[in-house]
């Protein structure tokens, strides 16, 4: 089963989402950024989000509160 760790805000961002997870060993998978096309001239707030399986959750959780304070 697959988990929502983050909404994104665009597909760029859910990419350095996912490469920041692959390098601490939790496999993530890219959602619905492909959505965005659909939209139009409105903003797809929320459409793109970020999955791992439930058992990386919690690391993955971990990892994505240190990815969004830090400066990269």
């Amino acid at each position: 089963m697959m988990i929502q760790v983050y909404s994104a805000q665009n597909s760029v961002d859910a990419h350095i989402v996912k490469g920041w997870l692959a390098l601490h060993g939790v496999t993530a998978w890219v959602n619905g950024e492909y959505l965005q096309g659909g939209i139009g001239e409105l903003p797809p707030m929320g459409l793109i989000t970020v999955s791992v399986a439930e058992e990386d959750y919690d690391n993955a959780l971990s990892l994505v509160s240190e990815y969004e304070t830090k400066e990269l």
